[in-house]
């Protein structure tokens, strides 16, 4: 788990990144929380994320918004993060020019900023969005959504009401040409707290029927209770 330092348009950005072993590996990049509220890439969400996709072969890139850690720069909104993101994509694509796919994942405030560069960048094939807030951000510029992926959401979340998202998803699932699917976790919250485990678990048959069940890939040790939830 290198950490790695590249460039972003408001500075240095701090990152971790897991190179795969496997020539034309696809690459996935992991976006935390929001930065107001305590969101690192160390939030265990992102942390746990990030190891699933690289115990299936990805290469795999956490990084800190503008303001976070060691990364330069201050909040700005969205605006500024979106094109942080962009940033690390590129960097990711880089380091890995002969990817032959790209994935999005982002937590929370990191869902918003994900499914933006979704619209962006057509080389995304992929995407997982965690508790997205749609009733504080607004999700319109998903028309229509590029791409197939899984949204996942805590039946107790009280930040961003899964009654309240559902309008998003529903209408994502009329679209033709992509597949939406929705993974709901009885008893979890906002943040998963006390149910990262079953969340982590429900990514990772996601990926697996996405990637045809690969084998897994040894990746260092990791925890499963990481840091401190985040907003």
């Amino acid at each position: 788990m290198p950490e790695v330092i590249f460039t972003g348009p408001a500075g240095r950005l701090e990152g971790r990144f897991h190179p795969s072993k496997q020539r034309g590996a696809p690459i996935a990049v992991i976006l935390h929380p929001h930065p107001q509220f305590g969101g690192t890439m160390n939030n265990q969400i992102v942390y746990n994320m990030y190891y699933a996709f690289a115990e299936r072969g990805f290469s795999v890139l956490r990084f800190n918004f503008r303001g976070v850690g060691r990364s330069q720069g201050g909040f700005d909104h969205g605006t500024g993060e979106l094109s942080d993101a962009a940033a690390a994509l590129d960097w990711a694509q880089s380091i890995n020019p002969e990817a032959r796919a790209c994935w999005i994942a982002g937590v929370s405030f990191g869902s918003w900023i994900g499914m933006q560069l979704l619209m962006r960048r057509p080389e995304i094939e992929g995407f997982i969005s965690i508790a997205p807030p749609a009733n504080r951000f607004d999700y319109s510029f998903l028309a229509p959504c590029p791409s197939s992926g899984l949204f996942v959401h805590g039946d107790q979340d009280r930040v961003a009401p899964l009654k309240e998202v559902m309008a998003l998803i529903e209408k994502l699932k009329t679209q033709k040409g992509i597949l939406i699917e929705h993974a709901v976790i009885p008893g979890a919250n906002h943040f998963f707290e006390n149910c990262v485990d079953e969340l982590i678990t429900e990514v990772g048959i996601y990926l697996d029927k996405r990637l045809d069940n690969p084998t897994k890939r040894p990746t260092p040790a990791r925890a499963l209770k990481g840091p401190a939830s985040e907003a």
